[in-house]
């Protein structure tokens, strides 16, 4: 087993690798790899860095042609995903240009991708509370993610179980009612989080964001999604889940 923790993005982010025939050393560097990563998505994406491409493109001082390629990419999910969310998810928060609601569980994603693709396919990857499952961390046993309770500090809500699966929470529990609906410019205030669980994690990520802002909405809507469910406890302290989960 290989574990590591990286402070990076503003948040804690941890691998656990477990290890199947192969040895030690290689999976710290895959996770090494991952890692750098990592750094690198922070210093392309991070809108507290002023000279970071995304914050040059935000005060219109760069065009996205001399951006890196990935941050058209993001775009263009960010946008795919706004038109999935009508208008709830979006990459301009308040007016500004911050895709940071899609970002962090895209990077996670392609951690895991490349941990997979290097020989080690049973790993967890947690970026800040938004997991990335893969495999299973022992034969005939499964991974199990606890989602915290946003109104009790210290209790979980719920128990995820599963082998291949992204799970991605937004809520107030860290940060308050940071998420804003885009619809009426107020903090989105009617769920206390919602989690959403899929085959990938940029998805469930952008699609959290966007349930959060929605609010009583969001679980017909999480309905339709294609592969995905979602789990939320609402400001009073009740919960609901979708009929798939």
């Amino acid at each position: 087993m290989t574990r590591h923790v990286e402070h990076v993005m503003g948040t804690v982010f941890s691998f656990d690798v477990r290890h199947r025939g192969g040895r030690h050393d290689d999976a710290e560097t895959y996770v090494a790899e991952a890692v750098a990563w990592l750094h690198h998505v922070d210093a392309v994406f991070s809108t507290y860095k002023p000279d970071s491409p995304v914050s040059r493109l935000g005060r219109g001082e760069i065009a996205l042609a001399d951006c890196p390629p990935e941050v058209a990419g993001i775009l263009r999910m960010c946008a795919s995903v706004t038109d999935r969310s009508r208008g709830y998810f979006t990459a301009y928060p308040g007016g500004r240009l911050d895709p940071s609601g899609i970002v962090k569980g895209w990077a996670v994603e392609r951690a895991s991708a490349m941990l997979r693709d290097a020989g080690a396919p049973d790993h967890c990857v947690n970026g800040g509370g938004d997991v990335r499952l893969s495999g299973a961390p022992d034969p005939g046993r499964s991974w199990r993610v606890g989602i915290a309770h946003p109104l009790r500090p210290g209790d979980l809500a719920a128990v995820v179980t599963g082998d291949d699966l992204a799970v991605a929470t937004s809520g107030t529990a860290e940060r308050g009612a940071h998420v804003i609906d885009p619809h009426t410019g107020r903090p989105a205030a009617e769920l206390a989080s919602v989690t959403v669980i899929g085959p990938d994690l940029a998805l469930a990520d952008a699609y959290a964001t966007g349930a959060l802002a929605m609010g009583g909405a969001a679980r017909e809507w999480v309905e339709e999604l294609d592969g995905y469910e979602a789990f939320a406890v609402t400001a009073t302290g009740t919960t609901w889940r979708t009929s798939g989960l």
